[in-house]
């Protein structure tokens, strides 16, 4: 009755409801970017991942909470949403513990950084930039402090010895032998500092066979809706990016260029000699579904002490026998970047290869991509691994195909889409 509806809504009010759903509001229409009576009646079953994404966030960041625990808050993040994050992560008043891989944001938005390696922890106190000349620092000190503990035990085992032969010599010194006996063994029992933490042991080879000059020439290429028809060419040895807001046909591209789709119109044709490899996204492997490792290592490398060497650089010589759905996420990458290394292909199609990558092994793979003298065509919304590609095709919200120069343009056309098509340096490729 009306009543009791007067009461459940004083109750509701009572315990905050109003504001709550003022707040729900406000963070559904900032992450969904639509009118307000679009927040009412739309389900957030029907956002993308991204949206879906951004509005948990929001609303986490804007709870007031005093700690926030945040697994992977970048993890499928496009580049704009992670610059948004940025600034809502700088402006929290909440305390933030967060795991993440992404040193970009980890260097603009950490103040303190716990390392957890070997079989514990331990603090920097400073942001993620000056993280590896700290380390470098307690890797050095830890090794000063176990070879001074090495040479001080020599030292009471000598020392001991040498009393236990004056003793045997003269009874009167039996009890300065049983003394240092007694300091040496009570020095090895309170045992030795921690060692330095074995640094991460990937190294990836990536060589690329001879090809043409021209690798591939896309004439009007077009994907349903995503984008509109346009045209370029990627030459022998260039590093060419492709980014855009989530959404926009970025990964679809790719799939074009690796013949595993057809463009809705247009055609990519392939210069003599190419031979094109794929990373794909981990959960795109069905054919390695019950595998183990080393079988498909077996794939390209007959002699097994050879498979297990190449699977010992890339940290997996324990996973050998490990089935591919067992591994974890970083581990599936890296096999992935592994199968690329042994097939020999002189053109790569990475689509998020560092995903996935803790941090060394994203280093090893951009060292290895450096010294690699192919082509690489990559989807990516990492943006220290991004800063070492030549150009950039960006595709925006609205279709449009512009090809830019560099990292720092590309940067600016991602934050200002709508004014791309004034920046000088900006080159139209659509129709």
């Amino acid at each position: 009755d009306g009543m009791a509806y007067a009461t459940a809504l004083a109750h509701w009010g009572d315990l905050g409801g109003y504001e709550l759903e003022s707040q729900w509001q406000a963070a559904a229409q900032r992450s969904i970017k639509s009118e307000v009576d679009d927040v009412f009646t739309r389900l957030v079953s029907e956002l993308s991942g991204g949206e879906r994404k951004r509005l948990v966030l929001d609303l986490l960041l804007n709870s007031g909470a005093d700690v926030l625990l945040l697994d992977e808050p970048d993890n499928y993040l496009d580049i704009p949403t992670r610059q948004w994050l940025e600034e809502q992560l700088r402006v929290c008043k909440s305390t933030i513990l967060m795991v993440s891989h992404d040193r970009t944001l980890l260097e603009r938005c950490s103040n303190k950084i716990i390392a957890v390696e070997g079989s514990g922890c331990w603090v920097h106190g400073g942001s993620f930039a000056t993280f590896p000349e700290a380390r470098a620092k307690r890797q050095e000190l830890l090794g000063d402090d176990l070879k001074r503990w090495n040479e001080e035990e020599r030292r009471l085992f000598h020392h001991m010895k040498i009393m236990k032969q004056r003793a045997a010599q003269n009874f009167k010194n039996a009890t300065k032998a049983n003394g240092a006996e007694t300091r040496w063994e009570k020095f090895v029992a309170a045992g030795p500092p921690p060692p330095p933490v074995p640094d991460q042991q990937i190294y990836v080879r990536l060589r690329g066979a001879d090809a043409a000059r021209r690798v591939a020439q896309l004439n009007g290429v077009s994907m349903h809706n995503l984008f509109h028809p346009f045209s370029d060419e990627i030459y022998h040895g260039e590093r060419v990016a492709l980014i855009g807001p989530n959404g926009t046909g970025k990964t679809h591209l790719l799939k074009v260029l690796s013949q595993e789709m057809a463009p809705t119109t247009g055609e990519v044709r392939f210069g003599p000699r190419t031979s094109v490899g794929v990373f794909t996204q981990i959960n795109n492997r069905p054919d390695f579904l019950g595998r183990e490792c080393i079988s498909i290592v077996h794939d390209r490398i007959s002699d097994t002490e050879r498979a297990m060497k190449t699977l010992a650089r890339y940290g997996l010589r324990n996973q050998a026998r490990q089935k591919f759905e067992t591994l974890s996420g970083g581990q599936k990458a890296r096999l992935e970047i592994l199968r690329l290394e042994i097939e020999g292909h002189n053109v790569l199609l990475l689509d998020e290869p560092t995903d996935n990558l803790d941090i060394e092994s994203s280093e090893a793979l951009e060292k290895a991509l450096d010294g690699f003298e192919g082509t690489v065509v990559a989807v990516s919304h990492d943006r220290t691994f991004l800063a070492q590609f030549d150009r950039f095709i960006m595709i925006t919200d609205a279709g449009e195909v512009y090809a830019l120069p560099d990292f720092d343009v590309a940067l600016r056309g991602l934050q200002q889409p709508q004014q791309l098509a004034s920046v000088k340096l900006a080159k139209r490729l659509h129709e």
